[in-house]
């Protein structure tokens, strides 16, 4: 009900609407109720009478929904178009219980990765072109669109745009078992230079990404690249997510702790304790100098 962009100001309008139709409605049929009970026999033998049945239980709705149906597609029909030549697109996957973040060039080929985090210019639309890699998710961010479905076997579209710079907090929006209430994400608005500078900065070649680090040397022996991906080294696993700029994002956890040494070390000791079910194993094995050693260079991958 604050929206901050040009497609979730539709929304917000419809929302108003429908609750308009929806309290004229409920008093239409208080009346109707008063009349039944306390209204004179005339007035209550004509409420019961077929001719209103038929006009206030079939045709009354079917006026009604069938219009606001109509006007809630015309007012929202712009939200999935086909992409347009030069625009941002974003390819968002949902995963349990996480999102996988791909920016596309123009070729429709993947730029630049990420997790759990989307960064767009502000007053430009982007479109985000929505998978799932498992179960069926909904990815949902109140401020700047309506949610819309992630299928299995299926790319829906949607389109999102910030009038301001901020941080807008994201959420899955449908129920995918496990820890689908701890499914969060962010989207970081920038002026466009801020943005355009960020992007230079993500395309750049990786550099060796301090693999001298005692950190570095935790990572490889633990198995961690098996499952993740750490730019500019032999790390390559795809399963959880890239963190190759793990070190800059805002939150962990999929938007679920802020983003320090101290929560990095909490989540590779023992992420189940803090989002049980999610798919990474706790590493109990791992000495407290360990901990504090791979926690630290996972920070400085920014």
């Amino acid at each position: 009900m604050d929206p901050a962009g040009p497609f979730a100001g539709p929304l917000n309008t419809l929302a108003w609407v429908l609750f308009a139709m929806g309290g004229a409605v409920l008093l239409l049929v208080l009346v109707a109720l008063g009349v039944a009970l306390f209204g004179p026999r005339r007035w209550r033998a004509r409420l019961g009478g077929e001719k209103l049945v038929w006009i206030g239980g079939l045709a009354f709705p079917v006026v009604v929904l069938s219009a606001l149906l109509i006007y809630g597609l015309g007012l929202t029909s712009r939200l999935s178009d086909d992409p347009r030549p030069g625009e941002m697109r974003v390819r968002v996957t949902g995963e349990m219980w996480w999102w996988r973040v791909a920016y596309l060039d123009g070729q429709g080929r993947e730029a630049i990765r990420d997790a759990n985090e989307v960064h767009i210019p502000v007053g430009r639309p982007v479109v985000f072109e929505l998978e799932s890699a498992d179960v069926i998710h909904s990815f949902w961010v109140p401020r700047l669109a309506g949610k819309v479905d992630m299928i299995p076997g299926r790319r829906n579209l949607m389109r999102l745009q910030a009038d301001a710079p901020g941080v807008y907090g994201g959420q899955c929006a449908e129920y995918c078992g496990g820890p689908h209430a701890l499914m969060g994400l962010v989207v970081v608005a920038h002026e466009p230079a801020d943005f355009e500078t960020w992007r230079v900065r993500r395309t750049a070649p990786a550099p060796a990404a301090g693999l001298a680090h005692p950190g570095a040397a935790v990572f490889g022996r633990a198995g961690c690249g098996a499952c993740h991906t750490v730019a500019g080294t032999s790390f390559n696993g795809l399963a959880g997510p890239d963190l190759s700029h793990v070190g800059s994002r805002r939150t962990i956890g999929a938007g679920i702790l802020p983003n320090n040494q101290g929560t990095l070390a909490g989540w590779i000791s023992d992420s189940q304790a803090i989002k049980p079910g999610n798919r990474m194993p706790a590493y109990p094995v791992l000495t407290g100098q360990e901990l504090r050693d791979v926690s630290a260079w996972l920070e400085s991958l920014k």
